[in-house]
């Protein structure tokens, strides 16, 4: 009998962001996958080891992906990462692919599901806390009231048009690029904050577009979360903010 693929969100950060879930997921798959060379270089695998015990004692799969928007090249290197993964389902052993976040925001595992389940084999995504659902409760603030309207924007593309959008925003992947997304916020007018490493003991909070710095200090790989301006306290947002992050290992 097959084994079963799993995507696994590990959260944002903080390994009790975990789900009940998510925690079982692993301890139950005798075999992990990471999107790194390696699980020392696996962000995912960190957070998880938090607060799943043995977590060394699994055998770890290192499935990295090239930082390119070359469709071919990461095509061909999802068809070869999915292979991998199908060689351990054959052998009868459920995988537990761990993914930053949550699995259905802009993560590599998806596109290693639909290969996976494209062959003929059982496949399923454990949620987890999204980064930008962390930062709002860091900052104390919602994502978005009543009627006001929420973007998702991926940072690492021309992001101007976007930002004209009604209603408030978050920025995703923009770690490799956040000097070019600082200049059109201080472009745009735009107000934001900024946590960087969000639920983790590097954690560090921007109060202001001028006071984020002009590169991220983790690769691009890792995460680097923005947040918005708070409005005050007891009183209604009349304005746009900027809701913002950096998330790039997905």
């Amino acid at each position: 009998m097959s084994g079963k693929l799993y995507g696994v969100g590990v959260g944002p950060g903080d390994p009790k962001l975990m789900t009940y879930l998510a925690v079982e997921t692993i301890k139950n798959c005798p075999v992990i996958a990471v999107p790194a060379d390696g699980k020392e270089h696996a962000i995912s695998y960190k957070i998880a080891s938090g607060i799943v015990k043995d977590m060394d004692q699994k055998e770890c799969l290192g499935l990295s992906s090239p930082m390119t928007k070359d469709r071919k090249i990461l095509e061909k290197n999802y068809q070869k990462v999915s292979e991998e993964i199908i060689k351990k389902l054959d052998e009868g052993k459920n995988v537990a692919y761990l993914t930053l976040g949550d699995p259905t925001v802009y993560s590599t595992y998806i596109y290693i599901q639909r290969i996976v389940k494209k062959c003929g084999y059982d496949a399923e995504i454990i949620n987890g806390v999204p980064s930008f659902c962390a930062v709002a409760a860091k900052l104390g603030d919602s994502l978005a009231d009543r009627s006001e309207q929420l973007h998702i924007i991926p940072s690492n593309y021309d992001i101007k048009e976007a930002l004209k959008l009604p209603g408030n925003k978050i920025l995703m992947k923009a770690a490799s690029k956040l000097s070019d997304v600082k200049k059109v916020l201080k472009e745009q007018g735009q107000k934001a904050w900024m946590i960087e490493n969000c639920g983790m003991e590097e954690e560090k909070i921007y109060h202001s577009v001028d006071e984020m710095p002009e590169k991220a200090t983790i690769s691009p790989a890792d995460a680097c979360w923005m947040g918005l301006r708070p409005r005050p306290v007891n009183s209604y947002r009349a304005t746009t903010f900027s809701f913002f992050l950096t998330d790039g290992s997905w």
